[in-house]
C-alpha cells in the first residue's frame, strides 16, 4: 500500500527540521557551544581560584578569556606557550626588581627593553609560538610592575600571580578537551581531501585549456593561504594526541610536496604557454609531441573514472602515477628519435618539456603517495627532515620591539612624573596591546577596536559591581549574574568584524569587574583603572599610526624585496633543506604582503606575478645545483671548466637581478644565460659521454633553457626591463 498524503507530509517536514537542526549546529550551534564552555571554564577557574583563597581569582578568570580558542589544539597549543613564557618572564622580572628596585626609572626602561625585546620575538617568530614571546614581555610587566610598589613582597606576589595564570590554562584546557571537544586533526583531514581533489580539478582544467589567466591566479593565490592555514593547523594538531602525533611527520610533508607538485605544474604549464605564444613550426612541433603525455594525466588521477575522494583513493592513483612514471622515460626517447627526423627540430624545447613534465610526475606520485599513507598508524613516509620554515623580515620585527619600547617609556615617564595612581595599570597594558596587536595585519585597528571594547566593559562593569555585586549571595548567583555580561563579550569574539571589540571587552571586564575574595568597593580607583586602560590602547594605537605603521608601502616594499631574494637563497644556500626553504618562505612572504594589502587587487596580482617568476627560476637553479652536484668525478666537469664557470656567472647575475631588478642587470642576466647554455653545448660537442651522464648533461641544458625563457616571459614582472635584443617581441625564443 502507499503512504498516505498526510504521512508523506509529515516524514518530508522531519527532513528538512533535521536538515536545519544539522546546519544550525554546524554554524550558530558551534557558536553557542563555545560560548558556553568558555563561561564554564572562566567560572571553573574563579571558583578554584576563591576556593584557594588567591588573591586575585579574576587573573584565573581573564587568563581564560586569553587563552581560550574554538579549537581544542589550539587551546592546548596557547596554554603551552603561555606557561613557557610566564616563567620566563618571572624569571626576568624577579631579576630586574633585584637590580633596579630603589631606581624606578631604571626599571621602567629596563622592564621597556625587555618587552621590546620579547614583541620583535612575537613579530619574528609567528602563530603560537610568538605567543610565548608575547607572554614573556607581558608578564614581566604584569607581574613586576605592580611588584616593585612593594619590593619586600615581590617574590610572594610573583608566585601568588603566577598560580592564578596557570589555574586559569588548566581550566581552559581541561573544559576544552573534556566538554564537546574541536579537534583541528579531524578538520585537517576534510582539508587534506578538499585540497587534493581541487588541485587535482586545477590540473586537469588547465591542461585541458578551461582556465585562464585570472582563473590560474585565483587558484594559486587560494593554494598559498591553504599552504600557510594548513601548517598553523598541523602545529596545533601535535598538542591534540597521540593519532595527531603519529601522523604529524606526513602531514608536513604533504605540505611540502603540494607545495613542490604546484610549482612543478606551473612551470609546465607556462613553458606550454610560451611555446604556443611563439606560434613558430618548431613551437608547434613540440607542442605536437608532448600533448599527447598531457592527455594522459588527468584519468591518472581518478579511480574508475570517479575523482579521488579518501587516502585509500588516493592509493590508487599513486599507484597509477608510478607506473606511468616508469614508463615514461622510454616513451619520451622514442618521441624524441621521431622527432630528430625532422628539419629543424625543437629538441632543446622538447626536451625542457619532457624534464618538467617527469619531474611533476614524480612530485605528483609522491604527493599522492604520502596521502594514501595517511591510512595508516604508523609509516616509513613519517620520517621527514625538512619543515616548513616561515619567513618574516627582521626590519620590520625589530620595528615593532622598538615601537613597544618606546610607548612603554613614554607611558613609564608620564607615570612617575605624575604619581598617578593608576600609573603601574597605564604602562603594563600597553605592553600587553602592544604585544598581542603587532602580530595582526592591522594592528592599529585591533589596538583601536580593544579600546572600544573596553569603554563597553567600563559601563558594563560599573553595573556589575555596583548595581549586581551588592544583591547577590552564593557563588551560583556571583556565576548567574556574570553570565550575561561575559556572554555578550565571547559572542563578540565569534565575529570576525566585532573580533577586536570582544577581546577587549572579555579581558578587560574581567579585570575591572573580576569579583575578588574580599571585594573592594572604590568608584575612584575603577574609574581610574578603566581611563587608563583605555588611554594605553589610544596611545598603543596612535604610536601603531604613526611610527612606522605595518600598512604603509614600506613594509610591503620590504617584504616584496624578501620575496624577490628567496632566488638568492636558491642560488646560494646549502642543497641539504634548500628546497624546503625556498618554497615555504616563498609562500609565507606572499601570504603576508596578501594580508596588508587587502584592497589592493593590484598589488595583490603584482606579487603574484612575481611568485611565480621567482618559484619559476628559483626552483631550475636548484634543480641545475643539484644536477651538477652529483656530476661524476671527471676532469670535463671540473669546477674550472668553462661551461662550469659560466654556470656561477649566470647565478650570480641572476641573483643580482632579483635582488635589485633594473635593466642593466637584466640584460646581464640573460647575457649569462644564453652564454651558459652555448658553452654547455660546446663543451657537449668535444666528446660523447656515456647514457647517464649524457642524459643528466641534457637536463642541465633544459633547465637553462627552461630560466631563459621565464626570463623572456612577457606576463614576467621582468617584461618591463627588457630592452634592445631582449624585448617583450622576442618571446620565447629558442636559446638554440
Amino acid at each position: 500500500m502507499s503512504a498516505s498524503p498526510s504521512s508523506t507530509a509529515r516524514s518530508a517536514s522531519f527532513a528538512s527540521l533535521c536538515t536545519a537542526a544539522a546546519e544550525w549546529a554546524r554554524t550558530d550551534g558551534f557558536t553557542w557551544v563555545y560560548i558556553f564552555k568558555a563561561l564554564a571554564a572562566s567560572f571553573l577557574a574563579l571558583g578554584i581560584a576563591m576556593k584557594l583563597d588567591l588573591p586575585q581569582p579574576r587573573t584565573a578568570m581573564t587568563t581564560v578569556f586569553i587563552v581560550m580558542q574554538p579549537q581544542s589544539g589550539m587551546v592546548f597549543a596557547k596554554s603551552f606557550y603561555r606557561i613557557c613564557g610566564t616563567l620566563v618572564g618571572l624569571v626576568v622580572m624577579l631579576a630586574l626588581i633585584g637590580l633596579f628596585a630603589q631606581q624606578p626609572e631604571l626599571f621602567i626602561a629596563s622592564t621597556a627593553i625587555w618587552v621590546g625585546i620579547c614583541t620583535a620575538g612575537a613579530a619574528r617568530n609567528r602563530n603560537f609560538r610568538s605567543y610565548g614571546f608575547v607572554l614573556a614581555g607581558y608578564t614581566a610587566a604584569l607581574i613586576g610592575i605592580p611588584a616593585s610598589q612593594h619590593p619586600d613582597g615581590a617574590f610572594l606576589s610573583a608566585l601568588t600571580r603566577v598560580a592564578e595564570v596557570v589555574l586559569g590554562i588548566v581550566c581552559a584546557g581541561a573544559v576544552s578537551g573534556l566538554v564537546f571537544p574541536q579537534f583541528a586533526g579531524l578538520q585537517m583531514r576534510s582539508t587534506v581531501r578538499a585540497r587534493f581533489s581541487a588541485f587535482v580539478e586545477y590540473v586537469s582544467a588547465s591542461l585541458a585549456g578551461r582556465n585562464d589567466r585570472a582563473q590560474i591566479e585565483a587558484s594559486n593565490a587560494r593554494f598559498v593561504a591553504d599552504i600557510v592555514g594548513f601548517e598553523a593547523a598541523r602545529s596545533v594538531a601535535v598538542f591534540e594526541g597521540h593519532d595527531s602525533r603519529m601522523r604529524g611527520g606526513r602531514l608536513a610533508r604533504l605540505n611540502s610536496e603540494f607545495m613542490t607538485a604546484s610549482t612543478r605544474f606551473h612551470a609546465l604549464h607556462q613553458l606550454m604557454n610560451r611555446l604556443r605564444a611563439t606560434d613558430t613550426s618548431g613551437a608547434r612541433d613540440a607542442i605536437a609531441a608532448l600533448d599527447p603525455y598531457f592527455k594522459e594525466i588527468a584519468p591518472l588521477l581518478a579511480k574508475s573514472g570517479e575523482p579521488v575522494l579518501s587516502a585509500a583513493d588516493a592509493e590508487h592513483a599513486a599507484a597509477q602515477l608510478d607506473a606511468y612514471k616508469t614508463a615514461l622515460p622510454k616513451r619520451v626517447r622514442a618521441t624524441r628519435a621521431e622527432l630528430e627526423t625532422h628539419a629543424d627540430a625543437p629538441l632543446l624545447d622538447f626536451d625542457t618539456g619532457a624534464e618538467l613534465l617527469y619531474r611533476f610526475i614524480d612530485e605528483l606520485h609522491a604527493y599522492a603517495a604520502t596521502y594514501a599513507s595517511l591510512a595508516v598508524d604508523t609509516h616509513a613516509r613519517e620520517r621527514w627532515i625538512e619543515r616548513y620554515e616561515p619567513k618574516t623580515n627582521a626590519i620590520a620585527a625589530g620595528v615593532a620591539g622598538l615601537r613597544a619600547t618606546i610607548v612603554m617609556m613614554v607611558l613609564g615617564a608620564f607615570w612617575i612624573a605624575t604619581a598617578w595612581p593608576s600609573g603601574s595599570t597605564l604602562t603594563l597594558n600597553a605592553a600587553a596591546v602592544c604585544a598581542l596587536a603587532s602580530s595582526s595585519p592591522n594592528p592599529k585597528r585591533t589596538a583601536f577596536q580593544m579600546a572600544g571594547g573596553t569603554l563597553v566593559a567600563t559601563l558594563m562593569g560599573m553595573i556589575a559591581v555596583y548595581g549586581v555585586f551588592p544583591h547577590i549571595d552564593g557563588f551560583v548567583m556571583l556565576c548567574a549574574a556574570l553570565a550575561p555580561f561575559l556572554l555578550l563579550g565571547v559572542f563578540m569574539t565569534m565575529r570576525p568584524l566585532l573580533a577586536g571589540y570582544g577581546i577587549g571587552y572579555c579581558i578587560f571586564f574581567c579585570f575591572l569587574a573580576g569579583p575578588d575574595n574580599l571585594m573592594h568597593y572604590d568608584p575612584s580607583a575603577f574609574m581610574n583603572d578603566a581611563l587608563a586602560l583605555v588611554l594605553s590602547m589610544l596611545v598603543s594605537s596612535i604610536a601603531f599610526a604613526v611610527l612606522l605603521p605595518p600598512s604603509t608601502p614600506w613594509l610591503r616594499n620590504r617584504l616584496l624585496v624578501d620575496l624577490r631574494r628567496q632566488v638568492v637563497l636558491a642560488s646560494r644556500a646549502g642543497l641539504r633543506r634548500v628546497r624546503s626553504r625556498f618554497e615555504s618562505g616563498a609562500r609565507d612572504l606572499m601570504f603576508q604582503i596578501n594580508s596588508l594589502a587587502q584592497n589592493e587587487p593590484e598589488l595583490k596580482r603584482d606579487t603574484l606575478r612575481w611568485l611565480f617568476s621567482v618559484l619559476e627560476v628559483g626552483n631550475a637553479v636548484i634543480d641545475l645545483r643539484r644536477e651538477v652536484a652529483t656530476l661524476p668525478a671527471d676532469a670535463r666537469y671540473a669546477s674550472s671548466m668553462p661551461w662550469r664557470i659560466a654556470l656561477r656567472s649566470m647565478g650570480d647575475a641572476l641573483s643580482a637581478l632579483f635582488e635589485r631588478p633594473r635593466e642593466d642587470r637584466f640584460d646581464r642576466a640573460l647575457a649569462a644565460t644564453t652564454d651558459a647554455i652555448a658553452t654547455l653545448q660546446q663543451m657537449l660537442v668535444t666528446f660523447t659521454p656515456p647514457r647517464e651522464e649524457r642524459h643528466q648533461l641534457q637536463r642541465i641544458l633544459s633547465q637553462l633553457h627552461f630560466i631563459r625563457t621565464a626570463l623572456l616571459d612577457p606576463q614576467s614582472p621582468l617584461e618591463p626591463l627588457m630592452s634592445g635584443s631582449a624585448n617583450a617581441s622576442e618571446g620565447v625564443l629558442h636559446a638554440t
